[in-house]
This record gives structure tokens, C-alpha cells and sequence, in this order.
């Protein structure tokens, strides 16, 4: 698998790839034969692409892939090596017009005005977008999402996205979509009679022009008598709500999923889909739509998929305990559950809620602060195969669900694939990474811990550990290698002085580079949170509170 995994790696990217390993048809067995998986991969190929990458190192949505394993597989000019606080450190920081909480996002070789350029986008809390040269830091275009007398959100007296908000979740790009290539995104904004707006964009990515008649102001309805509900059905108040999870484009339609705003009442659950060559609604499902919470936010995770469901992770709310024959809620409330949703329309199709999932919600210990990832297919010691997915949340407990038969709820015990209780030592606020059959967790409090995965389960404790702890929110790491060759994992680390680490993705304890090595040369200024690095063409990218610090090797 890993040799076959390389060579994909090199001719298709990451983005392809890791829908490649990953994607499978339906059903509810928990297995399947190497040759049968291997025989739908040609077809799987074309279903899980989602965002189209034309260049193997193009990072065109959050983590790198639809899977969310944050690997950059193209990777030729950092090593471990080279990754040095004598040959490595900061070149630039691209000021921007506001708080940088998206995922910069990286094309090689964009035609724009008459050249050829190596693009990264940034989306800022101010409304904006920008496209820079990622050589020379020049702006090529910049535009705002907002509206005609329109400003960027206020915060609602609330840090949580602090102090405005526009564009807070990491876009997704693709190069097939209109004449030159799109990028989607979603922008918040109050009108002058202090009215919200939360609107979708596909933005042309040479230029910056809206595509498709966009933008469409994102409205939605759904049957429900939960909270805000009037007459059985549920309105979405584009006030209530935040984009903070990752956008996610998958068979030509772009989903969104809603956090509250603030925790203030009433909110529920959205996840909403758009096609994205009209940018008109084709899908909505709430997932507490007779409760009340259970909105998604996982600290701006994205939703995550193998190709053919989405799996994401939801943060407390209500979740109905008395089930249906199927095994079901049976007020459709799934609030804290590691979901998967069926597409066309959008349903949930299977869950698993913890055994003491009411308490949790009840306390605040929720599962929707973490991140979900899809794993590569894996073989046990009998030769089976299983289709995986991983996650954690503020309980600190790991769990590995099969995606076909995820386990769904029983109050005397948990029936999931693998569980890991006290591996990780705080709460997850972010995403795990995953390259070279390792799972890396990233808790609050604790140490970046390495767990190798063999025979299809991942390793009861850590196989190797970073010597530093991160504080909150922990970390997201990303990685970078040349296929399994010269991995480097890198995190961000919140603080007053921010700071960009890079450790041996073999042995976490070997420490190669961070920011603060050499002094102030190569500081960016205080951290920001829920920031994973963007790794594109010899240069590492990390959002801040003002612009994207940009990483590389140092001129002789």
C-alpha cells in the first residue's frame, strides 16, 4: 500500500490521493477484500476528487485533503536536513486588513495579468480576500466579500471571533470551475440597519470577480420543533450563526456547516450544500432539528470525507437516547455524535454517540470540538479490510470508528472499533494529521503524540512524543514530505509570542526547528488559535492577527 500510495502521491497530489485510498462503496459490512477495492478505485477517483488540484503541491482546501490528513506529499525542497535555525527561518510576513482564522490556501503556476504565478490566498476576519505572489509577496488582487454599505460582522461582545467577522472558515478552490478557476467562500456581514448576512462567493481565482451571479445570500428552512422553531419548521438567522468549519467540495457541491454564534440561544444544528457551478442551495439537514445546540465548529476543522459520506464531529446538544428499530434517535436529535451523512439529499446515516454522551453535552465535554480524519484503508492480521475514521474531543478519549457500522449508542457501553482512554492528556481542540501510518493528536496541555497504526488499529500508546507541551488550544499539525520520504511534522503554537515548530515525523522527540530559536529574527508577533501551518513550494505558511508569516530556507 505504501509504495502504491507514493506513486499516486507524486503524479496526482494529495488531494486525490488520499479520496483515492480512502473512498469505497456503501453497505453495512465492515470489511472487504483488497481486490474488490481496488477494482472501484478508477470510478472512486472521479466521485472523490471534490476540489480539483492541477499541480501536485496545490493546497486547495484545509488540511490538504478531503480526508483532512493534513499531508503535503509533493514537498521536494524541505528536509529535515535543511530544516535548520542556521538555513531555515522567516523570509516574509504578507500584511493583511485583519485576523488571518482560515487556512492560507496555495496554486503553482496561476496565469494572472499576463504572467504565470505561485498564488496563495488569504481570507482575513475583515471581509477580504486576497491573492499574493508566494515568491515575491506582491498583491495580485484583493476584494471584499461585503456588500454595498455593508461592514463586517461585530463580534457580539464576544471573543470568540474577536473583533469583527467576514471570512472565518478556510475556503476550497477549484481550478475546473468557470474560465480560469474558483475559490468558495463564505462571508459574514451587517447591513446599515444592522441586519446580518452570511452569503457564499465563488470568486474567479485570477482576478477576484464573482462567478455564477454570485453571491447568494444563505437562507434555509427545515422541519423541526426545536429551538427558534415556529409552526414546525426551523428558519436559519444568519446572526445566531458562524461558518467556522472548513468548506468542504465534494461531486459539485460545496457544504457548509454552522457553529453559533457565541453559544447565544436559540441555535441547532445546519449543514447546508450548494452546487457550485449555480451557487444555489442543493441540500440542508439539521441534526437537532426537534432539540436545541449540537451545532458544528470543531475549531475550524473541515467536514471531512472518503468519497462517498461526510463524517464530521458535533458538538453538544440534545441527542435522543430512546431509539427507533434502526437503532435511531427517535427525534432525529444527534447532538455530540461522530456522525456520518448520507449525500443527495443530506441524512444522517450512521452515528456513534458515547455511553454517557447526555452528561457530556450536560457539562460542556463535548466531541464538537475536535476534528474528524478519514483513514486509508487497512488490513488486520487476517487480511480483512476496514474503512476507518478518527477523531477526539474534550473528554480526551480517541475514537476509531468503521465508517459502515460506526456503533452507534448504548448507555452500558461503547460499541466502536477502537477507543483509547488517557493516551492524550487534555481535551482536543483541533484535528489530527496522519501520514506513513502514523496518527498524530495534537491536545490541549500536552505533548503532539505519534501513534503508529498496524494490523488495522492504532497503537495502544504513543510510539514517540514532541519533548515540548502546547498550551491551549493545542495544536493541528500538518505535514510535509516527498512522498513517505524527508516527513516533517509542523505545528503552530498559541501564545503571546506565537511560535512555528518542525519535528522529525518519524521521531517527534527530535526537535529541527522553532521560531523562537534564533532570538526575534524569526518571531511573527502573538499566536492565533485554531491555526494549522500551510506547507506549499519550499515555504511554510501561518496565519496571525494581522497577515500570514511565511517560512523557507534562508538565503546564503
Amino acid at each position: 500500500m505504501n509504495a502504491r500510495f507514493s506513486a499516486y502521491a507524486a503524479a496526482l497530489g494529495a488531494v486525490l490521493i488520499t479520496a483515492i485510498i480512502g473512498a469505497c462503496s456503501g453497505g453495512d459490512s465492515g470489511g472487504d477484500s483488497t481486490s474488490a477495492a481496488a477494482a472501484r478505485t478508477p470510478s472512486s477517483v472521479s466521485n472523490a476528487a471534490g476540489a480539483a488540484a492541477a499541480n501536485p503541491m496545490d493546497v486547495v482546501t484545509w488540511h490538504n485533503d478531503i480526508a483532512r490528513t493534513g499531508q503535503q506529499l509533493a514537498e521536494t525542497i524541505l528536509t529535515p536536513a535543511n530544516v535548520r535555525s542556521s538555513t531555515f527561518g522567516k523570509l516574509a510576513v504578507y500584511s493583511v486588513d485583519g485576523v488571518v482564522d482560515a487556512e492560507p490556501l496555495f496554486l503553482a503556476g496561476v496565469p494572472i495579468a499576463g504572467g504565470t504565478h505561485n498564488v496563495v490566498y488569504v481570507a482575513t476576519e475583515n471581509a477580504s480576500v486576497y491573492a499574493f505572489d508566494a515568491d515575491s509577496g506582491a498583491v495580485l488582487w484583493k476584494v471584499s466579500t461585503l456588500g454595498n454599505g455593508e461592514s463586517p460582522s461585530d463580534d457580539h461582545k464576544c471573543t470568540q471571533i474577536t473583533p469583527t467577522i467576514g471570512v472565518t472558515a478556510t475556503p476550497v478552490i477549484d481550478r475546473s470551475r468557470g474560465p480560469n478557476g474558483a475559490i468558495y467562500v463564505v462571508g459574514m456581514s451587517k447591513d446599515g440597519s444592522g441586519g446580518y448576512h452570511q452569503r457564499i462567493h465563488a470568486l474567479d481565482i485570477t482576478t477576484g470577480a464573482e462567478l455564477f451571479n454570485g453571491p447568494t445570500e444563505i437562507r434555509a428552512t427545515y422541519p423541526g420543533t426545536g429551538a427558534g422553531s415556529q409552526n414546525g419548521t426551523l428558519t436559519f438567522d444568519p446572526g445566531q450563526y458562524a461558518e467556522r468549519a472548513a468548506l468542504l467540495l465534494l461531486n459539485g457541491v460545496v457544504y457548509t456547516a454552522w457553529t453559533s454564534h457565541c453559544d447565544y440561544m436559540p441555535y441547532t444544528g445546519w449543514v447546508m450544500g450548494y452546487d457550485a457551478n449555480t451557487l444555489q442551495q442543493a441540500s440542508v439537514l439539521n441534526v437537532t432539528p426537534n432539540g436545541q445546540m449540537g451545532s458544528i465548529w470543531m475549531s475550524g476543522a473541515g467536514l471531512a470525507s472518503d468519497g462517498e459520506a461526510i463524517y464530521l464531529l458535533d458538538a453538544n446538544g440534545t441527542f435522543d437516547p430512546t431509539q427507533n428499530e434502526h437503532e435511531m434517535p427517535i427525534h432525529d436529535n444527534y447532538g455530540n455524535g461522530f456522525l456520518r451523512l448520507n449525500l443527495g439529499p443530506l441524512r444522517v446515516q450512521d452515528y456513534f454517540q458515547p455511553s454517557n454522551t447526555v452528561q457530556e453535552s450536560n457539562q460542556d465535554e463535548d466531541l464538537g470540538s475536535g476534528g474528524a480524519m478519514v483513514l486509508p484503508n487497512f488490513a488486520d492480521a487476517n487480511g480483512k479490510v476496514w474503512h476507518l475514521a478518527v477523531g477526539a474531543g474534550k473528554n480526551s478519549t480517541i475514537y476509531v470508528v468503521n465508517r459502515f457500522s460506526m456503533g452507534k449508542f448504548d448507555s452500558n457501553a461503547d460499541h466502536i472499533y477502537q477507543e483509547l482512554v488517557g493516551q492524550i492528556r487534555g481535551p482536543m481542540f483541533g484535528a489530527p494529521a496522519y501520514f506513513n501510518n502514523t496518527v498524530y493528536f495534537g491536545a490541549v496541555g500536552d505533548t503532539i503524540k505519534a501513534f503508529k497504526v498496524s494490523n488495522a488499529a492504532l497503537s495502544g500508546t504513543p510510539a514517540s512524543q514532541t519533548p515540548n507541551t502546547f498550551g491551549f488550544p493545542g495544536a493541528t499539525p500538518g505535514i510535509s514530505a516527498n512522498g513517505t520520504a524527508n516527513g516533517i511534522l509542523w505545528a503552530a503554537q498559541n501564545g503571546s509570542i506565537g511560535v512555528l515548530r518542525a519535528y522529525d515525523a518519524n521521531n517527534l522527540a527530535n526537535e529541527l526547528y522553532s521560531s523562537v530559536d534564533a532570538g526575534g529574527r524569526d518571531q511573527f508577533g502573538p499566536g492565533n488559535k485554531f491555526v494549522t501551518p500551510m506547507i506549499a513550494n519550499g515555504k511554510v505558511y501561518v496565519g496571525t492577527k494581522s497577515g500570514v508569516a511565511v517560512f523557507g530556507l534562508l538565503s546564503k
